[in-house]
């Protein structure tokens, strides 16, 4: 007797949704037999799907949508089907609903990556390996390339952000979205450090041309996924905030998330993965980028500190949202204090 599949309360509903899977051109034949709720994802939902024949990843939303949540579903598969004839590492799209009579949210359905995503402790030959090691962080650096590589206009994403006075706007644009959580319930108010400082430091050194492309916009550890077998990053994934921005803002993101000796020792912080040992340093990253690139890397320090200015400022509105009881007080507090290294890492970087 087969067992029902769960709804997982009430994420999908399945009569609908089989209907929906059997008009589509996806891997398999048949009904869904099997479905498991994959982790990772703090703001989406994963579940992989299983049939005669056949895998594949479901996202949606969470359950209580935000009032952009199904508009960044079709964002993420539009950029995904735009990146498939690239070498940009990512997951496969297979197909993509507006419909929300099937599952009640926009959502899409990709290829499964046959890999794990690095966080804390790393496994098998990552964990043994200083050269392995070594090799993992080259390898994000060079998708970060060949994501800085892709041109918008030719893969059809030239409306996919605002190209127009992007340098211009950023320090603003994330000073605003600060200043927001000031009227939320229970949020005592941005206590970061020198959000003035720094936001100054940028206006006053903004570089005077960039090079608009299609930016991932949260390029970390929690964002990639490798191969057990070899040191390779195959895929980049959630793609919730994407853009058009600079590619070099990507680079900055991920030297944020880089850890080095000299590096501010405030909030907590440590290695977004372990044992560290082995990763190359952030100049050796960057020269790198600059080789894949052909970019001159002379404003890359800028960058560098536009990501930790904005990369705080979105992660103060997560603690914002734990103050008003909307999230987990303990996540709210933990993101509250990687904002303030990051402040404190902007502000070395000021100097």
């Amino acid at each position: 007797m087969t067992m029902p599949l769960s709804d997982f309360d009430g994420l999908l509903a399945w009569e609908p949704l089989q209907a929906w899977i059997a008009q589509q051109a996806l891997p398999g034949c048949g009904p869904v037999t099997e479905c498991v709720r994959l982790t990772g994802g703090s703001q989406n939902n994963l579940f992989l799907l299983s049939r005669t024949d056949g895998r594949f990843v479901l996202r949606r939303p969470p359950r209580h949508l935000r009032a952009n949540s199904n508009e960044t579903m079709v964002r993420e598969a539009r950029v995904l089907a735009a990146l498939r004839d690239s070498d940009v590492p990512h997951p496969r799209l297979y197909a993509v609903c507006d419909d929300p009579d099937v599952i009640g949210a926009t959502f899409y359905v990709m290829a499964p990556l046959d890999g794990f995503t690095p966080m804390g402790a790393l496994p098998g030959n990552y964990a043994t390996s200083d050269e392995w090691r070594h090799a993992m962080g080259f390898s994000m650096v060079d998708a970060a390339a060949a994501l800085g590589r892709i041109d918008a206009d030719q893969v059809g994403l030239t409306d996919f952000g605002k190209a127009d006075g992007w340098l211009e706007r950023q320090v603003s644009r994330w000073r605003t979205q600060l200043e927001s959580y000031r009227d939320t319930p229970g949020y005592p108010g941005t206590s970061l450090p020198d959000i003035d400082t720094v936001g100054d430091w940028l206006e006053r050194h903004r570089p005077k041309t960039c090079r608009v492309g299609v930016i991932h916009g949260d390029f970390q550890f929690a964002n990639v996924m490798f191969s057990h077998e070899r040191p390779e990053l195959i895929g980049l994934v959630d793609w919730e905030l994407s853009t058009l921005g600079d590619p070099l803002l990507d680079l900055g993101w991920l030297l944020s998330s880089w850890t080095e000796p000299g590096d501010p020792q405030v909030g907590g912080r440590t290695p977004a993965v372990t044992p560290w040992a082995g990763f190359p340093t952030r100049d050796a990253l960057v020269r790198r980028y600059g080789e894949l690139s052909g970019r001159s890397m002379t404003d890359m320090p800028w960058y560098a500190v536009l990501a930790c200015f904005k990369l705080a400022c979105l992660l103060e509105g997560s603690y914002s949202r734990a103050c008003a009881g909307k999230a987990s007080m303990e996540m709210g507090l933990f993101l509250h204090n990687y904002a303030t290294w990051l402040m404190a890492r902007a502000r070395q970087l000021c100097e």
